[in-house]
């Protein structure tokens, strides 16, 4: 991300949002539907020496489960009315900041993506669809979907564009010689 990055314009912010969230979205919703499909009511099924699982699991709560323990009327409206709310202003922070760049837009698309795909099921389900597991012996990621990927690797983007932007912001070292007298 370069200060000489033009701003892009509405309608360009608003088309990669939504191919971005589009093929998110999809991806996420396809790869839950199959997990239903092929995971459910199965033992998991473990690759690589057990470092990568395939493991069928509905989540109640939010990440790692927390939350899923409230009662069900403060759980909807934590995680679905707060949560949608949240995602409807990350979209209107997205439309009209203007000195936003392509990684930043991407990054926030990304997040509102898995935000979306997993609002989709707790709107449809009450629960959202979690199935990929990694780790080595009993140090485990919790149960996570394509949805919470995307969300990480969009926090990733926009951390490292606003870092990229914060060293660019650095004043330059002098070049000229300091005055002997």
């Amino acid at each position: 991300l370069s200060a000489e990055e033009p701003c892009m314009s509405v309608s360009n912010k608003i088309f990669l949002l939504l191919v971005v969230l589009a093929t998110c979205v999809g991806c996420d919703q396809a790869t839950k539907r199959l997990a239903e499909f092929a995971l459910k009511d199965m033992q998991p099924m473990s690759f690589l020496g057990n470092f990568f699982r395939l493991e069928y699991a509905e989540n109640a709560g939010a990440f790692l489960g927390m939350g899923s323990s409230l009662p069900e009327w403060e759980r909807y409206l934590l995680l679905t009315v707060f949560s949608s709310l949240i995602l409807v202003l990350l979209t209107v922070f997205v439309c009209i900041r203007k000195d936003l760049g392509t990684v930043d837009i991407c990054g926030y698309a990304l997040i509102l993506a898995g935000g979306i795909s997993n609002m989709i099921d707790r709107v449809l389900a009450g629960v959202v669809i979690d199935f990929l597991n990694i780790g080595i012996g009993s140090l485990r990621t919790g149960i996570f979907n394509v949805a919470d990927m995307a969300i990480m690797a969009g926090l990733f983007l926009v951390v490292v564009a606003h870092l990229r932007a914060g060293a660019g912001d650095a004043p330059e070292p002098s070049t000229t010689p300091a005055n002997p007298s």
